[in-house]
């Protein structure tokens, strides 16, 4: 089983755009986080080449360009957030954690339909969910 890569917030950024799109080259993932942050082209460039060292994303050379995109799954990554998570604040029991969190927000049905059928372990893929390209 491979090891999911710590990621920091800031990467967390550029991750949520290529789990949307991918593959993109450093410049679209530029353009695409420029709107939303106000980092400079060179600080989102660092944040990628950090990806790539962490193996979290990989990189195809396509003639002077490079086409980027994730190696680990969005899902994957949070999991391995969340184990931290409960490590850090000693993970005894996840009732409590849990309870917590859902007192904290206003769910809607389909979203409690949806946590029963994870606690029952009734899950399965959504039938419209997409499959994004991954190199090995």
């Amino acid at each position: 089983m491979k090891k999911t890569p710590r990621i920091s917030e800031a990467e967390w950024e550029v991750m949520r755009v290529l789990w949307n799109t991918s593959p993109m080259t450093a410049n679209d993932i530029v353009e695409e986080l420029t709107g939303k942050t106000h980092w400079k082209r060179e600080t989102i460039r660092t944040l990628i080449n950090r990806l790539v060292q962490k193996k979290a994303v990989g990189f195809e050379k396509k003639s002077r360009q490079y086409d980027y995109f994730p190696l680990v799954t969005e899902a994957e990554c949070l999991r391995a957030e969340s184990e931290s998570f409960l490590r850090r604040f000693g993970g005894r029991s996840i009732e409590p954690m849990l309870a917590a969190f859902v007192e904290e927000k206003q769910l809607s049905a389909a979203k409690i339909a949806k946590l029963r059928q994870i606690l029952n372990g009734n899950t399965t893929r959504p039938k419209n969910a997409k499959r994004r390209k991954r190199l090995q």
